[in-house]
């Protein structure tokens, strides 16, 4: 039942992969928008739930908030090397750093596109694991995945080929997204994961997110065109993920 419920999550990450890649002539729109979706699910769904279930303090400090702090800082210093690493074979060749991709390094795009995926498998894990109580919270655990895929397809896409990684490989990573809800669902039917590691995963993934958010996906959206329109946009993916996390709540 787990793994079947677990295919609307795998169509609408598809669906919001498909969207994302057909508003090319949009693209700060869209760039607006998958920055507010991020934002959302960091603040809204990833923070929260990462605080319940990793409740012990470390310090005085909920051991879920250090690792999003952790998760934030790990994603700038390996964003950090992979541009000096860029940035210096770009000079031995003669490049220099402002080709294609603005100087990013399509790298930083696959890593963010595999934190996507395993997020989307311990999604589907979350799924399996609530069906194994009861299959009313199954269902309910099931809404909430299957509502926000919407935005991880998207932002799957979106951050992919932001960092000037060719279309197939964004597809790719798209399908992987899309897939790995009902691989994590299967996954269930042969061992769980303790909450208090579940926990600390979705703080650091969360400090991932909120790092790739502020610091690129934002200032790209701005960059060419400072619209209010973009704006806009950035709210409305807020809104989104919260309209989604009251509904599923």
């Amino acid at each position: 039942m787990a793994v079947f419920v677990a295919l609307g999550a795998f169509l609408m990450t598809l669906a919001g992969g498909w969207t994302a890649l057909r508003v090319t002539d949009r693209r700060h729109l869209v760039l607006g928008l998958a920055g507010g979706l991020m934002l959302g699910v960091v603040g809204l769904d990833l923070l929260p739930e990462a605080l319940h279930a990793a409740g012990e303090d470390m310090f005085g400090v909920p051991a879920a908030l250090l690792l999003f702090v952790a998760g934030f800082l790990l994603a700038h210093l390996v964003e950090r090397l992979l541009a000096v690493r860029q940035a210096a074979h770009g000079a031995a060749t003669g490049t220099g750093e402002h080709g294609p991709n603005g100087g990013r390094a399509p790298q930083v795009g696959l890593t963010a596109a595999a934190a996507m995926v395993g997020h989307s498998a311990m999604d589907g894990v979350a799924i399996g694991a609530a069906f194994q109580v009861d299959g009313g919270m199954g269902l309910a655990v099931a809404l909430a995945v299957i509502a926000h895929d919407f935005a991880d397809g998207f932002n799957t896409y979106t951050i992919t080929s932001l960092y000037g990684n060719a279309r197939r490989k964004a597809v790719a990573m798209l399908f992987a997204d899309a897939a790995a809800p009902v691989v994590g669902a299967a996954s269930t039917l042969f061992f769980t994961i303790p909450e208090e590691a579940l926990g600390g995963y979705l703080g650091l993934f969360g400090g991932v997110l909120l790092y790739l958010a502020a610091a690129e996906i934002l200032p790209e959206a701005h960059h060419e065109h400072p619209a209010h329109s973009t704006v806009l946009c950035t709210i409305a993916g807020v809104a989104f993920i919260w309209l989604v996390v009251g509904l599923s709540g």
